[in-house]
C-alpha cells in the first residue's frame, strides 16, 4: 500500500508581509535587495523567500512575496503580498499603513483600534522585528512606514469574512505562528472568534452561529438578528461554542440543516464529512424516541442519507427533527457546562423551512 505524502505546509499573509517588509527596508537602506530573503517567525523558524517583485524610488522601496499557502485551500493562495517602505519621522518607529487591498477596521471587539490597518498584532511584531534586524545590521534608524497592499485583495476579501467584521476595503494580513497548517481552517475559526467579540463589543445578547447561507438567513429572519450578531460557523460548532465558554454572551443559537444537526445531536463539534458522518443508526434511535413506527425504525438504518431519513419521518407524522435539536442542544450544554450562557438548537429544512426548535437552557 503506498501512503500518501504528507500535506506540505505554507506561508501566512503576516510571514509574507514581514519578508517583503525585510527586503523592501534593506533595500532602502543598503540599495540591494536580499533574495531571498529571510524572515523570523515567533517559534524561532527562519523561512526564505524569493522576492516576486522589487523595485526602488525617490524616498520609497517596494517588495512582493507570493503567498504559497501549501496544500491548504486558502483564498489567499498565489496572492501577491507587497509591502512598500518609506523613511518617517524620528522617533516614530514603524507606522502601519493599509495599501490597496488592505482592509481597515471600523467596528470594535477587534484586537487592533477602529481606523488601523487591518494588519493583526502578531504580524505586526513580526514586520518590527524584521525592520529591528535590519536596523542591528547596517546601523539605520528604525523609523519606517510601512504599506502593505495585495492587489485583488478587495475581491478576495469577499470571500472571506473580514466584511463581517466589520474589516472595509480588503483582506486582513493574519498569522499567529507564521505557518499555514493544512486543512486546519485556523483562519477560519480565526474569524469565528473575532465575529464574538465584534458582536460582544457591540453589546449583543444574542449571538446565532449558522452552518451555511439558507440556514443563516433563517435564523435572521426568524428572529430579527443584526449583521452584527451573525456568526458563519460553518462546520465549526466547537470552535464558536468553546470560544463563548471564555468569552460569553447571553444567549447562542445553533442553526443548521437537519444532517448537519444530526452530527451535532451525535455529539460532533466538528460538522465536516472528514470529521465524521451522520450516524443512521443513532437516527434510528431518535426515531424510535419520537414515537415512530417500528416498520420505520427497521428501515432507517438502510437510508440513503439523512434527508432521506428526515422525508420517510414526515412521511409518517414523526418528528424526529425536534428530537434530533434536543440532542443537539444536550451536546452544546455539555460545552457550555458552568457558565451562565442560554443555548438554543433551529433545525430548518433546505428551504429555510424550520423544522423544530429547542428552549432556551443553560449550562
Amino acid at each position: 500500500m503506498n501512503e500518501k505524502p504528507p500535506l506540505r505546509r505554507g506561508w501566512t499573509t503576516g510571514t509574507c508581509a514581514a519578508a517583503a517588509v525585510r527586503a523592501a527596508f534593506q533595500a532602502l537602506v543598503t540599495g540591494a535587495f536580499p533574495d531571498p530573503v529571510a524572515v523570523a517567525l515567533p517559534g524561532g523558524q527562519r523561512p526564505e523567500f524569493c522576492l516576486a517583485l522589487g523595485e526602488r524610488g525617490e524616498g520609497f522601496a517596494r517588495a512582493a512575496i507570493v503567498k504559497d499557502a501549501g496544500d491548504d485551500p486558502d483564498v489567499t493562495h498565489g496572492a501577491l503580498i507587497v509591502a512598500t517602505v518609506r523613511p518617517g519621522e524620528a522617533g516614530a518607529g514603524v507606522v502601519f499603513r493599509a495599501g490597496d487591498g488592505v482592509g481597515t477596521v471600523t467596528r470594535p471587539g477587534l484586537p487592533l483600534a477602529v481606523g488601523e490597518p487591518a494588519i493583526n498584532p502578531v504580524p505586526r511584531a513580526m514586520i518590527r522585528t524584521a525592520v529591528a534586524e535590519v536596523c542591528a545590521a547596517t546601523g539605520a534608524a528604525g523609523d519606517v512606514v510601512v504599506e502593505i497592499s495585495v492587489p485583488d485583495g478587495v475581491a478576495l476579501a469577499q470571500k472571506t469574512l473580514s466584511p463581517r467584521l466589520g474589516i472595509v476595503g480588503g483582506l486582513s494580513i493574519l498569522g499567529t505562528t507564521g505557518i499555514v497548517v493544512p486543512f486546519s481552517c485556523s483562519a477560519w475559526i480565526h474569524s469565528i472568534h473575532r465575529g464574538i467579540d465584534v458582536a460582544r463589543a457591540a453589546g449583543v445578547a444574542q449571538i446565532a452561529g449558522a452552518t451555511g447561507a439558507t440556514s443563516e438567513a433563517a435564523i435572521v429572519a426568524l428572529d430579527g438578528l443584526p449583521e452584527v450578531a451573525v456568526i458563519d460557523m460553518g462546520d465549526f460548532v466547537g470552535g464558536m461554542l468553546k470560544y463563548v465558554r471564555t468569552h460569553p454572551v447571553d444567549r447562542v443559537t445553533v442553526a443548521g440543516g437537519f444532517a448537519k444537526m444530526t452530527k451535532f445531536s451525535q455529539g460532533l463539534l466538528d460538522l465536516h464529512s472528514r470529521a465524521g458522518e451522520v450516524d443512521l443508526g443513532h437516527l434510528a434511535r431518535l426515531a424510535a424516541e419520537a414515537g415512530a413506527p417500528a416498520a420505520l425504525v427497521e428501515r432507517i438504518p438502510a437510508a440513503n442519507s439523512a434527508l432521506d431519513v428526515l422525508q420517510q419521518a414526515q412521511a409518517d407524522g414523526v418528528d424526529i427533527a425536534a428530537v434530533v435539536a434536543a440532542r443537539a442542544v444536550a451536546t452544546a450544554a455539555q460545552v457550555l457546562r458552568g457558565t451562565p450562557v442560554g443555548i438554543d438548537v433551529a433545525v430548518f429544512d433546505r428551504t429555510g423551512v424550520l423544522l423544530a426548535r429547542t428552549p432556551v437552557v443553560r449550562g
